[in-house]
């Protein structure tokens, strides 16, 4: 299932013309794949309580200007695609070919504040953004300023 929905976004972004549909596609995609990597990092302590859900939906909507309706459902269909998931790769790989340094840096400082989101850093949550921010190519110097800026706001 994840296969063939990878299959499609990237059918949609490697499509060589530059209609509206086909920018919104896209952008779909691109959302989905960093919504996935959100609820990925919130579940990866094994625990996914209602503080981290809840800032998952906030962060999804205020960053991408998403209506509380429009941010739900996304966090609904993500989180169905997280429960497949095996691999990190594809969804990496796409917000990696398609997002400049400042916007990868921006999913990361969202994954930091994720993890924050129930007060604590667990291991296996630091790990998991760690790895991702690789896959980004994301500079280990940018990806500790985010984690403290993370940790900070956090309190």
């Amino acid at each position: 299932m994840i296969k063939r929905l990878l299959d499609r976004v990237s059918e949609a972004i490697a499509a060589p013309d530059a209609t509206a549909t086909s920018s919104e596609n896209r952008e779909a995609a691109l959302r989905m794949a960093a919504a996935v990597l959100m609820i990925d990092v919130a579940r990866a302590d094994h625990v996914f309580e209602e503080s981290e859900f809840d800032r998952v939906l906030q962060l999804v909507e205020a960053h991408f200007e998403l209506t509380p309706d429009q941010a739900a459902e996304l966090v609904n269909m993500a989180s169905e695609r997280a429960e497949d998931l095996t691999s990190l790769h594809d969804f990496t790989q796409l917000l990696h070919r398609h997002l400049d340094e400042a916007e990868k840096a921006r999913i990361i400082g969202l994954l930091w504040q994720i993890a924050y989101a129930d007060g604590r850093l667990d291991k296996y949550e630091d790990s998991l953004v760690r790895k991702i921010s690789d896959l980004l190519h994301v500079s280990r110097g940018r990806v500790m300023r985010l984690k403290h800026d993370a940790e900070q706001a956090a309190g």
